[in-house]
């Protein structure tokens, strides 16, 4: 790894880069200094007015006079609670690539109405915060001390001091306890939990995690690999720690499990491989990080991931690290992965 990167790989940065598996904090990414700038009224119901209270996954409780409209948050949160009519008029993290269009992790949101404070890592414009005037901060924590992620640790004071934050821990759970977690923000912002969108996505979702249970029995064999590519190294998580690889596992898919010694550089979460020794460990799908700041497999030169059984039987699929913790969008995870190993060769 270059100094560049190796400069980034303090805790939070390990927490970037191996937490959920992703490079987002030591790939050097080009930022958008000029983010767009604009907004669209939250659609909540009418019930949503009057005193707003919610208790984060930090055991703090945030209280305001009125229900927030005003919100900023980390662009994942944002695009789940679009996807349950709440509409986020600020928001930091991946929002746009390089050449402008909507990053993976935005979701469905249309990014060229969004006031963005800072689209890459440790990027986080407080005075244009500051003149947004939010209501609320919200935003996911990838450790037991709550840290909000992508709030820069050099201005998270001055941040702190503008807003008060809400944290939804995605550390060493299952998905369904986030996608809950959001499900109740979500309601207490006034989305229509009722609606038959919603019910409709969240019956879906159970289907497609006992597709997943069925497939995984059917096919105990089958050996299934998380990584993420960098120019220098290729990264192989362990399933804890991952609230995706964690409900996976408990669903009975066959995971490659580093040991734990083998992971204790990457924070208990990912072990790092050169390219060379991209074959250790054996596996018959590799789900790879979908993320914009990692490599994507169509771009991977390396001639020993070329040579992988999995990578030569066209046994690759997307992986999201940081799911968008809405029901609709969690289910095409689950559906993938099942179709995967339902059709899979073993080739391990």
């Amino acid at each position: 790894m270059s100094n560049a990167r190796a400069t980034h790989l303090t805790r939070r940065g390990v927490l970037a880069a191996g937490g959920a598996l992703g490079l987002g904090a030591v790939l050097v990414a080009c930022g958008d200094e000029d983010t767009k700038s604009g907004g669209s009224d939250a659609k909540a119901s009418a019930k949503a007015s009057g005193p707003w209270t919610f208790k984060d996954d930090r055991g703090e409780t945030v209280k305001l006079d009125q229900v927030p409209t005003n919100i900023a948050a980390f662009v994942g949160v944002a695009a789940a609670l679009h996807d349950y009519g709440i509409e986020v008029k600020g928001v930091f993290g991946p929002t746009t690539t390089q050449d402008g269009k909507a990053d993976v992790q935005a979701g469905d949101m249309d990014v060229s109405k969004l006031t963005v404070f800072g689209n890459v890592w440790d990027q986080f414009n407080v005075e244009k915060y500051a003149a947004f005037q939010p209501d609320v901060l919200i935003s996911t924590t990838f450790d037991s001390a709550g840290t909000l992620w992508y709030v820069p640790e050099a201005s998270k004071d001055k941040i702190a001091k503008l807003a008060p934050s809400v944290a939804l821990s995605v550390y060493d759970r299952q998905l369904t306890a986030p996608l809950q977690r959001m499900w109740a923000l979500a309601e207490s912002l006034g989305a229509d939990m009722k609606a038959d969108k919603v019910l409709k996505a969240k019956q879906e979702f159970e289907t497609a995690a006992e597709r997943l249970r069925k497939a995984a029995k059917a096919r105990p064999e089958i050996k299934v690999m998380a990584g993420s590519a960098s120019q220098e190294i290729f990264y192989v998580s362990g399933t804890n720690l991952s609230i995706d690889l964690e409900y996976f596992k408990s669903l009975g898919v066959n995971f490659v499990e580093p040991p734990e010694k083998a992971k204790a550089e990457g924070g208990g979460w990912f072990e790092s491989l050169s390219w060379e020794n991209v074959d250790k460990y054996p596996a018959d799908i590799i789900m790879m990080d979908d993320r914009s700041s990692t490599i994507q497999p169509a771009d991977i030169t390396e001639g020993t991931w070329k040579k992988l059984p999995a990578v030569k039987a066209g046994q690759v699929i997307p992986r999201s690290p940081e799911p968008i913790l809405s029901y609709a969008k969690c289910t095409p995870l689950l559906t993938s992965l099942a179709e995967a190993i339902e059709k899979a060769k073993k080739v391990s």
